[in-house]
């Protein structure tokens, strides 16, 4: 594998998204927009009480779930912008002219990685820093924490988004695993309802699931002032599981579209 070439390929992509501002606002801008209004959704008083804001007492809405929406969001917004951008690129021939090339697919896969990697971090650093700073998000531990369990997640966004890319034949089919890939995991990722208390073969489906151990890392960082065993561990499950799909999307990858 060529550093020299992976550079290259990743600094192609780069210049592609610099002309596509729709793609580049849905994954800088989106995640921002929805952490804000989540905001003001639980800034909303309840019948009967006074202005919002979760004082009195106790963690508000918007702390609780606010951490694990600002790993969730990212993961959304990457899976939907790599996919498509992906299978952009096979539709249109620009990968079958490159792996005519001296370019092997790990290269490929690396090169998109990276640059969309870049793209997560400027992402994850704007939502985190908003959620902390101006939206009031309180959490035990450390701000940076929440920027690395975004980080990653967006990144296994970025790892899912290119490997789905390869069993899509159009950009309609691309966003049609959305509902197969991303829903199961938001819907048993602990997020609505406690994990042990779901039914025994539910919690075991969401022991596989990363997006589990992501919404987990995040409750740690929100819990406690100090890194604990837990969150090492769900942090490193989310990036092992972004690595190895990351594989599968070279092993898998196509010339073409049939």
């Amino acid at each position: 594998m060529s550093p020299h070439r992976t550079l290259t390929t990743a600094a192609r992509v780069l210049r592609q998204l610099r002309h596509d501002p729709r793609a580049t606002a849905l994954m800088l801008l989106v995640p921002a927009v929805m952490i804000t209004l989540l905001r003001f959704v639980f800034d909303t008083p309840a019948p009967g009480q006074g202005g919002g804001g979760g004082e009195g007492g106790g963690a508000s809405p918007f702390d609780a779930v606010g951490a694990s929406l600002l790993g969730i969001f990212p993961l959304v917004t990457m899976f939907l912008v790599t996919s498509i951008a992906t299978l952009r690129e096979r539709t249109g021939g620009t990968l079958e002219r490159l792996l005519a090339m001296p370019l092997g697919k790990a290269e490929l896969i690396g090169g998109y990685a990276l640059a969309f990697s870049l793209l997560a971090l400027i992402q994850a650093a704007l939502t985190t820093a908003l959620a902390v700073w101006l939206l009031g998000l309180n959490v035990m531990g450390s701000p940076w924490l929440l920027l690395l369990v975004a980080l990653l997640d967006a990144l296994l966004g970025t790892a899912l988004g290119l490997f789905v890319s390869a069993f899509a034949a159009s950009e309609f089919q691309a966003v049609q695993f959305m509902p197969v890939v991303i829903f199961p995991q938001l819907l048993l990722c602990g997020l609505f309802a406690p994990r042990a208390t779901m039914q025994p073969v539910l919690e075991a489906i969401s022991t596989v699931l990363p997006m589990s151990y992501a919404v987990d890392a995040m409750t740690e960082i929100r819990t406690h002032a100090e890194v604990t065993a837990t969150f090492v561990r769900s942090t490193s499950i989310v990036a092992a599981v972004a690595l190895l799909v990351l594989c599968l999307g070279a092993a898998t990858l196509r010339r073409r579209t049939p």
